[in-house]
């Protein structure tokens, strides 16, 4: 039986090269953002904000996990070039439907959303069309990136991610040099690299591939029932995941949309912790003798919860420092700099959590119900009963929000472990019990 340790030598270079561009290409998502913080007035900013809220909640629905079903249904199975290739058609197709019902939706909801930020109708329109195309190629990116995975060229995935992300960088530079960068300037250079991407991971696909797909129904039910089961949390999250934008923009002030997206754009340094979870901490524990599941348990959460309340406890001691990233605009956020670090540190815990839970396998449908259930009620409590139209309500809201997540997730490691702490094992990842 391989121990974590003896896993991960030999794979070790992978997870270096892995952890190495993601962090790059996140390093130069958060500078391009943190730069149009400070860069862009708040008016203009606050397009730029809610632009991009739109834009992530839509990916995400266009989505809705069939990329990721993607390779599961190929498996190991990745040298039949045809199968691939019929699978990409028929997601594609379910694509097509999913946009086909996203993209009118928009058109209405968007212009209902900005209502009371008075922009010209001019701008709105701009702006639904910005976020239709380029939430179509990212689209079109997750698919065909997926095939990358799978015929293991690893290499064009990363240095597309990597390259996008600073030609991205050097655009701004350009346009900053000669005094042209405003909102749509910066929209688009954010839309450019979303297209670029999409492009390369489309012609190296194709390369890859070599033969056309062809989509059948077989192959769009295999997709459909092997997503239908996260649909659910899939829509929450493309919703919830944005919604401090979605309320601050409804009830509060330009100023207000633009100070939630400096402070949320500031508390993506997160972010930057985040792929540890995917790449060390969820191969690690699932493959963790059950014996030293325990101890391994609570020296993960005690390191994410110390590194959360450091960061917090800077953010309290020194606001400053933070709020000089963002700009003398945001100078007066004091109080709020700090809701967010803590917004983001319960986030990094529950994070570390959720992915030790489902390395072990530690997923139970009525929790994840409880979860879902006892977030929606909470919101709506808060909606209901809290003044919403400013910076640090939206802010407590968000944190509230997590709270139900966060105490569901420990049940379920108690659950857990009283079941017997399962695990996954094997490369086919079947249960066993030990």
């Amino acid at each position: 039986m391989q121990t974590g340790k003896a896993f991960f030598l030999p794979k070790l270079h992978r997870v270096a090269e892995f952890l190495l561009s993601q962090g790059v290409t996140i390093a130069c998502n958060l500078l391009f953002g943190l730069l149009c913080v400070r860069l862009l007035p708040i008016g203009e900013y606050a397009k730029f904000v809610v632009v991009f809220a739109i834009q992530g909640s839509l990916m995400v629905l266009l989505d809705v996990g069939i990329s990721g079903a993607f390779i599961p249904l190929i498996g190991e199975r990745i040298d039949d070039r045809q199968l691939i290739a019929d699978y990409l058609a028929s997601l594609r197709q379910i694509a097509h439907w999913l946009y086909a019902i996203a993209a009118p939706l928009t058109v209405i909801a968007y212009p209902l959303l900005v209502r009371n930020r008075h922009w010209s109708w001019q701008t709105v329109a701009a702006m639904i069309v910005i976020v239709l195309v380029s939430a179509w190629f990212a689209r079109v990116g997750a698919s065909y990136g997926s095939v990358l995975i799978v015929r293991r060229d690893r290499g064009r995935w990363y240095q597309a991610q990597i390259i996008s992300g600073l030609v991205v960088l050097a655009l701004l530079g350009i346009f900053v040099a000669i005094h042209k960068f405003g909102a749509l300037t910066a929209i688009l250079i954010g839309v450019a690299k979303i297209i670029a991407v999409a492009i390369v991971y489309y012609l190296r696909a194709q390369q890859l591939l070599g033969v056309k797909g062809t989509p059948s129904k077989e192959k769009r039910t295999a997709i459909i029932q092997l997503t239908l089961p996260a649909v659910p949390s899939v829509v929450y999250y493309a919703l919830g995941g944005q919604i401090s934008v979605f309320l601050i923009t409804i009830f509060g002030r330009t100023a207000a949309v633009a100070s939630v997206g400096a402070l949320s754009r500031l508390g993506q340094i997160f972010s930057l912790l985040t792929p540890i979870n995917g790449v060390l901490v969820q191969p690690y524990f699932a493959r963790l003798p059950k014996k030293e599941l325990k101890s391994h348990y609570l020296i993960a959460m005690a390191g994410a919860s110390v590194c959360g309340v450091g960061i917090v406890a800077i953010a309290r001691v020194w606001p400053g420092l933070f709020l000089w990233v963002l700009g003398p605009k945001y100078a007066g956020l004091r109080t709020e700099v700090v809701l967010v670090m803590l917004l983001g540190a319960i986030g990094l815990v529950g994070g570390v959590m959720a992915s030790i839970n489902n390395a072990r396998r530690f997923i139970y449908y009525s929790f994840v119900l409880a979860d879902n259930i006892l977030t929606l009620i909470l919101q709506v409590l808060f909606i209901w009963k809290v003044d919403l139209s400013t910076v640090k309500a939206v802010l407590w809201f968000g944190i509230a929000s997590l709270l139900p997540t966060f105490a569901i997730g420990i049940l379920t490691a108690f659950y857990g472990f009283a079941r017997g702490g399962r695990r996954v094992v094997g490369i086919d990842y079947s249960l066993e019990r030990k």
